[in-house]
């Protein structure tokens, strides 16, 4: 049995199957992966035992990170909280995975790693343990008197009904407008956890290349924004990617209240999931934020065939005198280390 390649940018072969495929997510897409070229350079490629003249049964895609700062690797795909390995059959997998094994060594990647929403792959030969998340997962099946009645009271139901009393404005869409809206705040946010932000370019690329399966989501008090999600939408599941805040109006319920709209919106459109997104396994207070909404919780855990092992306690003192450094930039540095920085993290 062979591995191919193909582009899923050029091939018109990759569409057609993740449209048809039921684990197929908005991070399988051309528009996720051309936003992800576009903004960072990274070089989408999928791996199948399909060959070019026949229609696709599985593929794997990755993206192609060549980075002087953080090492030459392969990530299926960066900055997505999940993306599974579209492959049916037993022999195919282990083929596909066989041939990323010996490709870690061959192609001298510092590591390849999948972020599969199934920690049964782990399983693989030689695929090791990465990161652990936890992921939620709202089910729309019932009706939204049964979802708003099983939503936390004392928490999300009161400041859902809070920002109903506090008169706030809903506005959505893909403008310019509410895009520098969300931006604003995504900064006040970023700088409350001392992280850079993602470059505004990135946004402006998803927008234009994911068109009207994303949408922004502002709320504001007396014309001014004091809350913003935005959301991705992929056949029948939403997904909560990005939210931000100003602080100082955390007490009126933005972002409960934008939650909410985003939900009974998606019940209009006959959708029949929320992914509510990972959350780190030590940040507790989103952990508890999520299990609020009445959603399921499960563990999310990256895999990676890795050329030597990780040195994970380096790493996490670097993030914590990174964080130490940008706690003391002032906005405009803080920006452009984002710009700088986040296209070598992937």
């Amino acid at each position: 049995m062979n591995v191919y390649t193909l582009n899923p940018l050029e091939d018109p072969r990759w569409l057609e199957f993740i449209h048809g495929h039921a684990r197929a997510s908005v991070f399988h897409t051309p528009g996720w992966l051309a936003a992800l070229h576009r903004t960072y350079g990274y070089e989408p490629i999928v791996y199948t035992t399909s060959a070019p003249t026949l229609s696709l049964t599985n593929g794997l895609v990755f993206c192609r990170i060549s980075s002087w700062l953080t090492g030459r690797r392969m990530v299926s795909v960066p900055f997505a909280d999940h993306c599974e390995p579209l492959v049916e059959r037993p022999e195919d997998q282990k083929e596909l995975f066989s041939f990323l094994r010996c490709a870690v060594r061959k192609e001298k990647w510092k590591y390849i790693e999948i972020r599969p929403l199934c920690s049964d792959l782990l399983s693989e030969p030689g695929l090791g343990k990465a990161d652990v998340f936890c992921l939620h997962v709202l089910n729309l099946h019932p009706p939204l008197e049964t979802l708003f009645r099983n939503f936390q009271k004392d928490s999300i139901q009161r400041k859902i009904r809070r920002a109903g009393q506090e008169f706030l404005h809903y506005e959505e869409g893909r403008s310019e407008a509410l895009l520098t809206n969300f931006y604003r705040l995504f900064l006040m946010t970023r700088r409350r956890h001392n992280l850079p932000p993602q470059p505004i370019e990135w946004f402006q690329n998803l927008a234009t290349c994911l068109g009207d399966q994303l949408k922004i989501h502002v709320a504001f008090k007396d014309g001014r924004a004091i809350a913003s999600i935005l959301t991705l939408r992929h056949r029948d599941t939403l997904v909560y990617k990005y939210g931000c805040s100003d602080a100082s109006y955390h007490n009126l319920g933005g972002i409960p209240f934008l939650l909410w709209k985003a939900i009974q919106e998606a019940k209009e459109r006959g959708m029949l999931a929320f992914d509510l997104g990972r959350s780190d396994s030590a940040d507790h207070g989103l952990i508890t934020f999520k299990d609020r909404w009445g959603a399921t919780r499960s563990t999310l855990a990256y895999g990676r065939y890795c050329a030597r092992q990780r040195q994970t306690a380096a790493e996490g003192h670097s993030m914590q005198f990174a964080k130490r450094v940008f706690a003391r930039l002032p906005d405009s540095l803080l920006t452009a280390a984002g710009r700088l920085l986040y296209r070598h993290i992937g």
